[in-house]
């Protein structure tokens, strides 16, 4: 926390749009991938020099520009030029702390999602996707190289994003594609998240030990993360929904909801997993009580049946002259006869009340 705002204190006083980037230093060069599809044809490139970028609007096709990297601040600046990117727009695509939202200008929308995986760690981190919708072309921006929507890029190979004859699928349709990939990895986390509580919740039963109760205050954490992630997809994809704009057809409205449907589906797991690992957590608070109630509850009894023993070994320890019983012949046998009635006896009582 303390170096995310030692990186947002670089901001301070710049005026707006000032383009900072915030986020993980990285000194790796950005790739940019050029697949234009349309017109019966699909053509795919990379990028070297930013004079290229002049060259990809084709108004009879669909350009779709993946940037796998945003830390280099000049690069991200060229690219806004070329598309002639609102500042603001530009400035939230260098910031990596974004949550997810949708903003409106006047020939493109901007979007915002949270990407999520298992780090090497085995620990869920996210990346943000920013998504640049305009009439003929989407902006992909990735923080890591690693291609995010590789399925997609394989899936207009394939050429199913072409229809017969001159006709294929619109930008908006492949914004909507790029938005159900994230949506629909969001399953997945949660489906290797839900093996790892069912495995917890039955060594929760079986043996309760403080390494559980660590891995369950660490999927609580996990689940506010994703929950933070996540909650304001929903937002971003209901606006989409309710908004009047001319880059998304009617007929991509379908596709939203389904979307739209599955974030409810996914906050909706996150809250049950929410549930449960409190539920867990009482559990494992109980078991521990009751527990210590059972260690307790025998040193009680172990200490009940020692309390008369100890009254008859002092009684008869007392250094007096005059004690009949200490110059009997079958005292010291009768003494430890007497001590093993009081036990049996003090046993039978707790046993019949239930107490061992």
């Amino acid at each position: 926390m303390r170096s995310l705002l030692k990186k947002r204190s670089k901001k301070s006083g710049l005026p707006p749009g000032t383009l900072v980037h915030v986020g993980e230093q990285k000194t790796e060069k950005i790739h940019i991938s050029v697949l234009t599809y349309g017109a019966g044809k699909i053509e795919e490139r990379e990028i070297t020099r930013m004079e290229e970028c002049l060259d990809l609007r084709n108004k009879s096709a669909v350009t779709w520009i993946t940037v796998r990297g945003v830390h280099d601040v000049d690069v991200i600046e060229q690219i806004g030029t070329c598309f002639d990117l609102h500042p603001l727009l530009m400035e939230d695509i260098v910031n990596t702390e974004q949550r997810p939202k949708v903003d409106y200008f006047e020939d493109s929308l901007f979007l915002i999602a949270r990407m999520l995986s298992f780090n090497h760690k085995d620990i869920v981190s996210s990346e943000q996707i920013s998504i640049v919708l305009g009439s003929n072309f989407v902006l992909s921006f990735e923080e890591h190289e690693d291609d995010t929507f590789q399925r997609i890029r394989e899936r207009i190979r394939k050429g199913r994003f072409l229809n017969k004859g001159a006709t294929h699928r619109g930008a908006d349709y492949l914004m909507y594609a790029l938005l159900d990939a994230i949506v629909d990895n969001y399953f997945v986390i949660l489906e290797k998240l839900g093996e790892r509580i069912e495995t917890l919740e039955e060594q929760l039963i079986t043996s309760p030990t403080l390494d559980i109760l660590r891995s369950i205050y660490h999927l609580k954490t996990q689940m506010i993360f994703l929950r933070r992630s996540v909650w304001p997809l929903r937002e971003v994809v209901n606006s989409l929904l309710r908004t009047e704009s001319v880059l998304i057809k009617k007929t991509t409205h379908f596709y939203l909801r389904d979307i739209y449907d599955h974030a409810i589906q996914v906050i909706e797991t996150i809250e049950t997993f929410r549930d449960m690992l409190t539920g867990m957590l009482e559990i494992y608070l109980s078991s521990m009580s009751n527990r210590l109630n059972e260690v307790m509850k025998i040193l009680t009894i172990i200490g009940t049946i020692f309390i008369p023993l100890t009254f008859v070994t002092s009684l008869y320890g007392m250094n007096f002259k005059h004690m009949p019983e200490l110059n009997w012949q079958y005292g010291y046998l009768w003494a430890l006869i007497l001590m093993v009635v009081m036990t049996i006896s003090m046993l039978i009582y707790f046993k019949k009340r239930k107490l061992v």
